[in-house]
């Protein structure tokens, strides 16, 4: 679907070199037919350009103008000099995919000469090891097989869920800063893996390891998480008494919170872009 298909990537940050990295590793397309531009660090460009065997002659400007799909990939406070430079000068008939959080189609699209298929897409930061859970929405003019080209190029990177954009919020509170919280967790089990007499190394092993072993639990055996957590809690034992101090500080609504905050905060983003504009 994409082999022949010139994209060219705005932007050379982590999540632009995970795209790179699963489109080229799963030889989705040729990296001679990807262009790669970056505003400011142009070390990181070289470095990228070599790693993934670009063309540096592509690394330029007009290249960007004959890509059939132009994935945006910079930060959000970065968009409104984007699409001042770009808006008038992409052409009819490309495909935009914006990974930009907190950004709206319709703000992209206001920003935007033509009326193009803009598509918006919500990865997260497992995507550089190809686990990434996606959540992709479209914008005003965008056709059945400009939503396909999008999913097909990120199922190189994880899993891809077509959502409705009003549900982008969300899923930015819950699966894109998803990743941070099972971090934050993974410091606690470690910490207190030491405070209970093991060694750094020994605690975050062991941390680990668990948590890769509960989340294949609830990928291979289909159950929900209620009913594993049921099955090795047994009544007055071990995982019961931990379970009772996580219920009296509250963890699930710490949780519920954590998510509800940054779905708002999401939803700030984007309005303050809009009344920026």
């Amino acid at each position: 679907m994409l082999k022949e298909k010139k994209i060219g990537l705005i932007g050379a940050g982590s999540m632009a070199a995970s795209i790179l990295a699963g489109l080229t590793e799963k030889g989705e397309i040729l990296p001679q037919n990807i262009a790669l531009i970056n505003r400011c660090n142009q070390k990181r460009l070289q470095e990228l350009t070599q790693l993934y065997g670009l063309n540096e002659e592509n690394n330029k400007p007009e290249r960007i103008l004959e890509a059939d799909i132009v994935i945006l990939a910079v930060k959000p406070k970065d968009v409104a000099e984007v699409l001042k430079c770009w808006g008038n000068r992409f052409r009819q008939g490309q495909l935009i995919i914006s990974v930009i959080a907190g950004i709206s189609t319709s703000f992209l699209e206001s920003g935007l000469k033509e009326k193009l298929a803009v598509i918006r897409v919500m990865p997260n930061t497992s995507c550089a090891v190809g686990l990434s859970a996606t959540a992709v929405c479209s914008g005003k003019w965008v056709r059945p097989e400009d939503m396909e080209i999008a999913c097909h190029i990120f199922s190189a990177i994880g899993s891809v869920f077509v959502v409705q954009e009003e549900m982008m919020d969300a899923v930015t509170g819950l699966s894109g800063s998803g990743p941070a919280y099972f971090y934050y967790m993974v410091e606690a089990l470690e910490s207190a893996g030491v405070h209970a007499g093991l060694s750094a190394a020994a605690a975050r092993d062991l941390t680990v390891q668990t948590l890769l072993g509960a989340a294949q639990m609830l990928v291979k055996t289909g159950k929900e998480a209620s009913q594993l957590r049921r099955e090795v809690t047994s009544p007055g034992g071990t995982t019961m008494a931990g379970l009772e101090v996580l219920s009296r500080y509250r963890f699930d609504e710490a949780v519920i919170q954590a998510v509800l905050r940054a779905k708002e905060r999401s939803r700030e983003m984007g309005r303050d872009f809009a009344s920026s504009r």
